[in-house]
């Protein structure tokens, strides 16, 4: 991307996931290293190692943090080519700037809410990015089938049609191919996010590498 583009989704990016922001440079650090480590003692999620989805999340919590903080040396394979913009950073992760994003889903709540059931849904909104990470985390390397018995670790895909997390339940098939930009690789598999990379691509917001 150019940089107005990478900037740009940059920003979109904190103005979707909200609250539950996470650092592009520390969660790209974090996913090389559980593609390096995938369902070992040093993947940061591996659901294989937990009892349960919320002590897995946990210790992907405490992997981020120690990444974004700095706590620990991180190998120099897993910076190359990371995002970073150090600026916009120390605006947006102070703990007051989420607890002013809560209030707004609060007032937006107050205003659109037509039944009491909905307020039901205002957590989530709180934490929708790791919900997400649960789901492809935990899902993704315990239920499912294999397209792939040689990725050296229990990926799985969950769904042929992943209209959960758009695409990124097929962990089999990137785990297989970890640079594809399509994660379906069967005739009956469909990764919605594959056309819109194609897309941008013909529009020109994105250029195609390859490995």
């Amino acid at each position: 991307m150019s940089k107005f583009w990478e900037r740009f989704f940059y920003f979109m990016t904190f103005v979707t996931q909200g609250a539950s922001f996470l650092n592009p440079r520390a969660y790209a650090i974090m996913h090389r290293m559980h593609h390096a480590y995938s369902d070992t003692e040093k993947d940061p999620h591996s659901p294989h190692y937990f009892r349960s989805m919320f002590k897995m999340m946990w210790r992907t919590k405490e992997v981020y943090l120690n990444i974004l903080l700095g706590r620990v040396d991180v190998e120099a394979s897993f910076e190359k080519n990371c995002t970073e913009w150090k600026t916009f950073d120390r605006i947006v992760h102070p703990w007051p700037v989420r607890a002013a994003i809560i209030v707004l889903y609060v007032l937006f709540y107050v205003q659109f809410a037509t039944a009491w059931w909905l307020w039901i849904l205002l957590p989530l909104h709180f934490i929708m990015g790791p919900i997400h990470g649960a789901i492809v985390n935990w899902f993704g390397h315990k239920v499912g089938y294999v397209n792939f018995d040689d990725t050296g670790d229990l990926s799985k895909n969950t769904l042929p049609l992943d209209f959960v997390t758009m695409g990124e339940l097929f962990q089999n098939n990137h785990h297989k191919f970890p640079h594809s930009m399509n994660f379906a690789k069967k005739v009956f598999e469909f990764d919605p996010t594959f056309p819109i990379i194609k897309v941008l691509g013909w529009l020109g917001v994105i250029k195609f590498s390859k490995y």
